[in-house]
């Protein structure tokens, strides 16, 4: 049985701060056959001061619109989608310009608030109940997709340990065929009377 393909999205810092990626490659690989994009290489992104401010900066100015026009590019295939922080707001973008999605399972995904349409496929967001960046009740309720809060996270929750596992054992979830249960069949049990 061919593995389901799963894409991958990074936060905005890419493969330079993000040695939790492992952890969630090294639990999924087993199950999915997986393609991971770096978003900055993906928004064609390179700058000299990597902080913060600037990274965002290079996003919002140009850099989500370039990353969504290059994955639009690339991913011709339907295929399920993990997607974290701005990787998240990519990942709803290229659906919504016809990148086919199995499936959307984003975490933390900023700048989604923003978004008016929704996208075309199954859809999981995770939030930390501390995220600035998590989505109102009322842009919820309008876009019909109510997001998972797990309490006394942050932003940054999908680096933590606990949350890597809860997110794949939630895509697992979707790919591990269940056993099959052995058949019972009901066997009518006859009382004769003896005589």
């Amino acid at each position: 049985m061919a593995s389901e393909r799963l894409v991958v999205l990074s936060d905005m810092w890419g493969a330079k701060k993000g040695m939790w990626i492992t952890s969630y490659l090294a639990y999924l690989q087993q199950y999915y056959d997986i393609e991971y994009y770096d978003i900055q290489q993906l928004a064609n992104i390179d700058i000299l001061i990597n902080t913060e401010k600037n990274i965002h900066s290079e996003f919002v100015n140009g850099g989500i619109d370039a990353a969504v026009a290059n994955l639009v590019k690339k991913e011709t295939k339907p295929a399920h989608y993990l997607a974290f922080s701005t990787g998240g707001t990519i990942a709803w973008k290229a659906n919504l310009k016809g990148v086919p999605m199995k499936s959307l399972y984003a975490v933390s995904a900023t700048r989604l608030r923003k978004e008016v349409e929704r996208v075309d496929c199954n859809v999981q967001m995770l939030y930390g109940g501390k995220d600035l960046y998590k989505p109102s009740s009322n842009w919820s309720e309008a876009i019909g997709v109510r997001p998972e809060i797990i309490e006394n996270f942050g932003h940054k929750m999908y680096s933590d340990q606990k949350i890597i596992q809860k997110v794949c054992q939630d895509l697992l979830g979707q790919v591990i065929a269940k056993k099959p249960q052995p058949r019972v069949e009901k066997v009518s049990v006859l009382n004769k009377k003896i005589s």
